[in-house]
């Protein structure tokens, strides 16, 4: 094998290395409590009218734009 070749293989395994112990150090276990509630107002995008609206407006803007294509 050439130098050069040596040299890069020698980099891509340190850079490997390094990544595979920056995932290992990513493992720690932690305990989150995190609280989902209704509490004060729902957000509007959480209304199914709403995707109902979207994506009727989203076909007919679709075809507007498709249709005037000849």
């Amino acid at each position: 094998m050439k130098a050069s070749t040596k040299l890069k293989l020698a980099w891509c395994t340190l850079a490997l290395f390094a990544f595979n112990i920056a995932l290992w150090a990513q493992e720690k276990k932690v305990d989150v409590d995190v609280k989902i509630g209704k509490e004060g107002g729902s957000q509007w995008y959480t209304n199914p009218i709403v995707w109902v609206i979207g994506g009727a407006i989203f076909i007919l803007l679709l075809v507007a734009l498709l249709r005037g294509r000849k």
